[in-house]
C-alpha cells in the first residue's frame, strides 16, 4: 500500500524524524510555520488538540500533533505540559532540573506523550504512551534529546540518551503512544491506512 503522508504540527525536527520511524507507512513532514498559537491547555491532550487544530487549517490532508513532558515526583509534577517551557530560551532545562533536585532523594518521574491524529474528513484519533523512571543524579549520553540525558526508564541503569535510539523506538513513552494510535487506526478504518509492519 502506498505511503500516506501526514503534516506535523511542530517546529521539532527530532519528533518528525522519531515519528516517522515509530509509524511504519507513514512519512511525517513538520508544518514550517512561525506563528504557531500559545499551547494554553491544562493537559497534553488539549495542548496536542491546539496544535492539531492549527494544522487544520493550514492543510487539508492528514494532521499530527503530539505534546508531551517529563513529571517529576518530588516536584508536584513540574515541569510537565510546561516542559518545552521550563527553562527560559537559550537556558539548559537540564541543568536546571538537576539543581532543582540537588539533595533531593526521591528522583521518580515519568514520561507522557499525547498523539493527535486528524484525517481529511475532520475525524479525530488518538493515542497515549507513559515512561516510569527516575531522574538521574547527573546527565550521560549523546542521543536523543530534551530530557533524555538524565531520564532512567524502571528496569534500566542507563539514561535514555545512554540507551539510544534503538531503544526508544522499541520502549519510549513516544513509541508507546504511536503503538496505540496504530492501534486505533487498524480498529477504525484498516482499508485506508497503512497496514502495521
Amino acid at each position: 500500500m502506498d505511503r500516506l503522508t501526514a503534516v506535523l504540527c511542530s517546529r521539532n525536527p527530532h519528533k518528525a524524524r522519531e515519528l516517522e520511524r515509530l509509524l511504519p507507512g507513514w512519512t511525517i513532514e513538520p508544518l514550517e510555520r512561525g506563528d504557531y498559537p500559545p499551547e494554553t491547555g491544562a493537559t497534553y491532550y488539549e495542548n496536542a488538540r491546539i496544535k492539531a487544530e492549527f494544522g487544520r487549517g493550514n492543510t487539508s490532508g492528514w494532521v499530527l500533533a503530539e505534546d508531551s513532558g517529563l513529571e517529576v515526583e518530588a516536584l508536584g509534577g513540574r515541569p510537565g505540559v510546561l516542559s518545552a517551557r521550563y527553562a527560559p530560551e537559550g537556558a539548559p532545562a537540564v541543568e536546571k532540573l538537576l539543581g532543582e533536585l540537588a539533595h533531593v532523594e526521591d528522583r521518580r518521574a515519568r514520561y507522557v506523550s499525547e498523539l493527535v491524529l486528524r484525517a481529511p474528513d475532520g475525524s479525530e484519533l488518538r493515542g497515549t504512551g507513559t515512561l516510569e523512571g527516575r531522574i538521574a543524579d547527573e546527565a550521560a549520553g549523546s542521543e536523543g534529546f530534551g530530557y533524555d540525558p538524565i531520564f532512567v526508564p524502571d528496569g534500566e541503569e542507563q539514561t535514555v540518551a545512554e540507551l539510544g535510539n534503538d531503544w526508544k523506538e522499541r520502549s519510549s513513552h513516544r513509541a508507546r503512544a504511536a503503538h496505540a494510535l496504530l492501534a486505533a487506526l487498524s480498529a477504525s478504518t484498516p482499508e485506508e491506512t497503512p497496514r502495521v509492519r
